[in-house]
């Protein structure tokens, strides 16, 4: 054989290669949420996520304006079905048809969409199961659209948090399975139409909140991707040996697959990241960890050749990091809103190159942690700075706060010690704080739509005690002081 032919026959086979592998790169890319009324505008935001050298962004729906902005861009791309409409969709062909007609063919090719993500982590237990059992008939019609509407190179596949995963401790990845609720309705023929269809496994994957939930018994470093040399994991029934948490947590998905029959399905990370601020409540959120858990997952998942996990050494695993800003909307705790690579302002929380071609050398240094420890003292919950700007809003979140539990506002009513002096932030401070204080254990949160927030300054006033919180040392709520009317 002559050399060009020989040549030719080895791009050939090269490119095969490549176009088998549904274009799976070890780059990184990048998570764009929209919870925030201070973000600047889809075409500015391409333009600054486009400085962080992601190789693909993923949508949380299908914004027209972020379409439009991203078209002719060399990103890939990856839009979402909400979560609301997947029970009709699972039943009617004809409006899977219509949502792909208006929210994929009008911007396909010139964006290059490559996921179809049908719903946001639809399988965890705040989804009814009405929604939950619609998601693989919804998969299956939204796929037959793509297809009959002749969209190439796009794969269908739905992002599932950790939770579908029964949680052992300590985490044994050869012991994992699914929830047993969810295995044989749902799981099992979610694995078939993936494999099927050669898609992937999406999964939202967070160390962080697996550290601070047992931050005793998994160490910090282990969590950061940063002890890779000194703590180990060995799976007693694999005698697999584990570096790090992330790895752990994927080689869990990976067995719990592998007993349904699907040992080769794909992983993608749908979502991973550490938040770089949080409450006074919650552990080893700030900007040293975000970067430093950022920075190694970016260092493992691009490396080449590829690195895997223990019961996949070498196998490339693409991820998009969470996320481009930090999201001031969102609900929850702080650090739901403190995930961002960047602040609203565009400037970043701390540099990173989402290609990995930046060593760590190259880094300035970022101060040092002060919170990767419980908080050591009282904590209450008060009305936050500029909670007074909108007296209806107060209004209505007070109201809400005294709703709930057993004599919450009593203090705070006509007659009670913390009734005078008569002021609509006192008395909503008031509010929340008790209320926070009754179900914090039960996943209360000192937010209340935004207007509240957490101090280390007593707020009581005269004879009107607030009741506080205070943690032990592994980060747990210890009985809530009482007042002396409680």
């Amino acid at each position: 054989m002559g050399l060009f032919p020989l040549l030719l026959l080895l791009l050939s086979h090269s490119l095969l290669i490549s176009l088998s592998s549904g274009e799976i790169s070890p780059e990184l890319g990048i998570c764009y949420g929209q919870l925030g009324n201070n973000l600047p505008s889809p075409s500015e935001s391409v333009q600054l996520l486009k400085t962080l050298k992601p190789k693909a962004v993923k949508l949380y729906d299908a914004n027209p304006q972020i379409l439009n902005a991203l078209r002719g861009q060399n990103l890939q791309v990856s839009i979402m079905v909400p979560n609301q409409i997947l029970p009709d969709i699972s039943k009617n062909q004809t409006l899977a048809d219509r949502w792909v007609r208006i929210n994929v063919s009008p911007f396909y090719p010139r964006v290059r969409i490559r996921y179809l993500l049908v719903g946001n982590e639809v399988l965890s237990s705040w989804n009814d199961n009405a929604t939950q059992h619609s998601l693989v008939p919804a998969m299956r019609r939204i796929h037959r659209s793509i297809t009959s509407q002749k969209l190439k190179k796009i794969k269908v596949g739905t992002p599932l948090a950790m939770d579908v995963i029964a949680f052992e401790s300590p985490l044994r990845p050869s012991n994992a399975t699914f929830r047993a609720d969810l295995s044989d309705p749902v799981i099992k023929p979610l694995l078939e139409f993936l494999n099927r269809t050669r898609s992937f496994f999406f999964l939202d994957v967070y160390p962080f909140f697996q550290w601070a939930s047992d931050p005793v018994n998994v160490g910090l470093e282990y969590a950061l991707l940063k002890a890779e040399n000194i703590n180990k994991y060995a799976d007693p029934g694999t005698g697999l040996v584990y570096g790090n948490l992330l790895d752990q947590m994927l080689d869990s998905v990976i067995f719990a697959m592998r007993k349904l029959g699907y040992p080769d399905l794909r992983l993608f990370i749908a979502e991973t990241g550490w938040p770089n601020a949080g409450d006074i409540d919650q552990i080893g959120a700030n900007i040293y960890n975000a970067a430093s858990y950022n920075r190694n997952v970016i260092k493992k998942l691009t490396a080449k050749p590829p690195v895997g996990t223990p019961a996949r050494p070498g196998k490339v695993i693409p991820a998009f990091i969470f996320a481009l800003y930090n999201e001031n909307q969102k609900g929850g705790q702080s650090t739901e809103r403190h995930f961002g690579l960047m602040y609203p302002n565009g400037s970043n929380v701390y540099p990173i190159d989402l290609a990995g071609r930046t060593p760590e050398s190259k880094y300035k240094s970022l101060p040092l942690p002060t919170n990767d420890e419980p908080h050591k003292g009282k904590i209450w919950c008060v009305v936050a700075e500029g909670g007074d700007s909108n007296l209806k809003a107060l209004r209505s979140e007070m109201a809400f706060a005294c709703g709930q539990g057993n004599g919450t506002c009593d203090p705070i009513r006509p007659g009670g010690k913390c009734f005078k002096p008569v002021s609509l932030v006192g008395h909503a401070s008031y509010a929340f704080n008790s209320n926070w204080a009754q179900f914090r254990k039960l996943g209360g949160f000192c937010f209340f739509n935004g207007l509240a927030v957490q101090t280390t300054k007593d707020p009581s006033y005269g004879s009107c005690k607030f009741p506080s919180i205070t943690l032990n040392s592994a980060g747990k709520q210890v009985k809530a002081e009482r007042t002396d009317e409680d």
